[in-house]
């Protein structure tokens, strides 16, 4: 067993954020000892509110926190733990642990953030791809300090028939109809803005069936895109569902999309496949360690909304046996190498050498 501090100083509920809750609940039910440190009030803290792990709940502000800083320090050496793990830029910053501590300070990053001044004092690196891991050794930092252990997402729900016939029914979709399914924060950097470019090239129906695109989130440029699709003349046919629980959408749609200019993994895409969906891409760096183009997912040119229309006409021409295969393809890559019981062990086992490392 491991007793290990997590710490997170995010108040959203992105990616990130979530898959801090994941990984503390499977570390747990794994019989490993869990604190859990983030803001008092914020998503993470209310998620983990009726489990059993532990929390404790510090300000983590933006600015040097030197309150912060002292409570991490008297955390570790209160409760001893072997591991002190921290989730992106902040609690990295803020936890500076002494230099007689036994613990070891692992820094998670999932994306290509700044180094100096927020991670190089950490005692080892994880990346959730080999692009982040290339960057962090490209940095300066010791490559045989740095790891690369993937995402995990949570087990698919199982929806009746009558629950996704309500919910076809709830957004006016056509029970014949060819679904689309994008989600994510309306920001720019999501592209969202070229794959409503890219649907206006499709025709309105494919094979006869009405071809509909949802779209799932939030976010600033929120109506700068409805505006954006109601100019192309696309209202008909496409759904704006807000910030929604994804899975039933994954459930029913035909195919997914990840329109994004940047992304560093692409949860979207293991989440898609978590229900068997086949993907199209952009090929992004995300993307291109995950998706092997025709044989898992097909990929299209970043910033291209001409391209994409490409690819998903690709996947619209083919027989629903073969999109199918595409969905089931990218299933079995996710269960080989993002499944949880892989990614868990991947971090004990780096526990393990890295306590070895230091003796213990």
């Amino acid at each position: 067993m491991y007793p290990s501090l997590h710490i997170l100083g995010s108040r959203q509920f992105g990616g990130a954020d979530q898959f801090y809750v994941r990984l503390l609940g499977a570390l747990h039910e794994a019989g490993q000892r869990v604190i859990a440190v983030n803001r008092s009030g914020s998503p993470v803290a209310e998620a983990l509110k009726t489990s059993a792990i532990e929390q404790v709940h510090l300000p983590l502000a933006n600015q040097w926190d030197l309150w912060s800083v002292w409570r991490i320090r008297e955390l570790v050496a209160w409760r001893q733990p072997c591991i002190v793990q921290t989730y992106m830029g902040r609690a990295t910053r803020l936890t500076r642990l002494p230099a007689k501590a036994k613990a070891v300070h692992i820094a998670r990053l999932g994306g290509f953030y700044k180094i100096d001044g927020y991670y190089r004092h950490a005692h080892a690196w994880v990346g959730n791809t080999r692009g982040i891991c290339d960057y962090l050794v490209k940095s300066g930092l010791p490559a045989e300090r740095v790891f690369h252990i993937g995402n995990f997402v949570p087990e698919p729900f199982v929806f009746s028939s009558q629950h996704l016939e309500e919910l076809r029914d709830k957004h006016n979709i056509p029970s014949d109809a060819l679904v689309l399914f994008a989600l994510g924060r309306l920001i720019d950097k999501k592209g969202f803005d070229d794959l409503l470019h890219a649907f206006a090239e499709l025709p309105a129906e494919s094979n006869g069936r009405p071809l509909i695109l949802l779209v799932a989130g939030n976010g600033p440029a929120v109506d700068r895109l409805k505006t954006l699709s109601d100019s192309l003349g696309l209202t008909p046919r496409v759904r704006w569902l807000g910030w929604q629980q994804p899975d039933p959408f994954y459930a029913f749609a035909d195919l997914f999309v990840c329109p994004s200019r940047h992304e560093p993994l692409g949860n979207v895409i293991l989440e898609a496949w978590n229900y068997r969906l086949p993907v199209v891409s952009t090929a992004t760096d995300g993307a291109l360690e995950l998706i092997e183009d025709g044989e898992t997912g097909l990929l299209a040119p970043c910033g291209d909304p001409s391209g994409l229309a490409a690819q998903i006409r690709r996947a619209l021409a083919l027989s629903d046996t073969e999109r199918s295969a595409l969905g089931e393809a990218g299933h079995a890559l996710l269960q080989t190498r993002y499944s949880r019981e892989a990614v868990v062990g991947a971090y004990l086992e780096l526990y393990q050498r890295l306590m070895a490392d230091r003796g213990d």
